[in-house]
């Protein structure tokens, strides 16, 4: 159990990283705020488990992770990345009857808060302000898959790189390159030429 003022400053990171998405009255967000719990992960921790039973949904309150799956080589493909004051992919999408459907590593110490699944669909369906929130995750989710997969269809390397540092300022100097690259569908040697290219 949290201190009240650890409460307190969760609730208030978790309202602001809401309403940067869809904003919600005081009285609807106290619906949230009642169930949210508090978790912290290690650096290398993986948090979610693919295949593995997941009924939550998640906040970053601080921190970096990665979404990622395992390919026959035993390599580590990353699908996406989560920093600080956002929102992890929706339950909805990442776990079909409640099983994972890829993996969740902490690629920096990482603080979470959580909700039940069910009890944030509860929710959803009793209150019209967090549905049209967590519908606007969703399509922001699709919207961001939807914009990967034609970056890596149709979009030079170099191009990625510097797309992928648009969105995501100064993540470069956080993690693994090699992540990064397998993010990006290059070899990390490939990474470094194209971090020199953009350097001259």
């Amino acid at each position: 159990m949290l201190p009240a003022n650890k409460t307190n400053i969760v609730n208030k990171r978790v309202k602001n990283i809401i309403d940067g998405i869809f904003p919600i009255s005081e009285k609807s967000f106290q619906e949230i705020g009642s169930l949210l719990k508090f978790e912290t992960f290690e650096k290398g921790e993986t948090f979610i488990q693919r295949n593995k039973r997941n009924e939550k949904e998640y906040f970053i309150l601080s921190g970096v992770c990665k979404s990622y799956l395992i390919n026959p080589d035993g390599d580590e493909i990353t699908i996406s990345f989560f920093t600080e004051n956002s929102i992890l992919s929706p339950h909805q999408i990442r776990t079909p009857k409640n099983i994972s459907n890829l993996y969740f590593k902490a690629l920096t110490n990482l603080e979470l808060a959580s909700i039940n699944a069910k009890e944030f669909e509860n929710l959803m369906i009793e209150n019209i302000e967090i549905r049209n929130f967590a519908n606007t995750v969703l399509q922001n989710e699709l919207i961001l898959k939807v914009e990967k997969e034609i970056g890596l269809a149709s979009l030079t390397a170099k191009k990625r790189l510097i797309e992928f540092r648009n969105r995501y300022r100064n993540l470069e100097n956080l993690i693994p390159h090699t992540d990064i690259a397998s993010y990006l569908g290059i070899t990390n040697i490939s990474l470094s030429r194209l971090r020199k290219d953009l350097m001259s």
